[in-house]
């Protein structure tokens, strides 16, 4: 039986208003990770995700390259204990940090 692992990611470049939120979702979904993803005040983006130790370390190399339009300059990578309270990958728009591009 595999496990499910959790971690936050902090990406620091142009990853505002170049659909990176959107692209992230799309590609958490696909891969069947659950969590968020959200803009930050200060230009970078967050995001929490759940799944099996494959799939995360996918998505993980996703927030590496990004979106089509983006450039990633730095990631980090925080281990969290799994909780298993996301029914799926959301944008989400609340929270410390929270900035919603307007």
């Amino acid at each position: 039986m595999t496990h499910t692992i959790r971690r936050r990611v902090i990406v620091r470049g142009r990853v505002q208003g170049v659909a990176f939120r959107a692209y992230a979702r799309s590609a958490a979904r696909k891969a069947l990770v659950t969590g968020w993803v959200r803009n930050l005040a200060d230009g970078s983006v967050e995001a929490v995700m759940e799944g099996t130790p494959d799939t995360v370390n996918f998505m993980i190399a996703w927030f590496r390259k990004g979106s089509p339009h983006s450039r990633v300059d730095e990631i980090k990578i925080y281990e969290e204990k799994p909780s298993g309270e996301f029914p799926q990958f959301e944008i989400t728009f609340d929270g410390p940090g929270f900035w919603n591009g307007r």
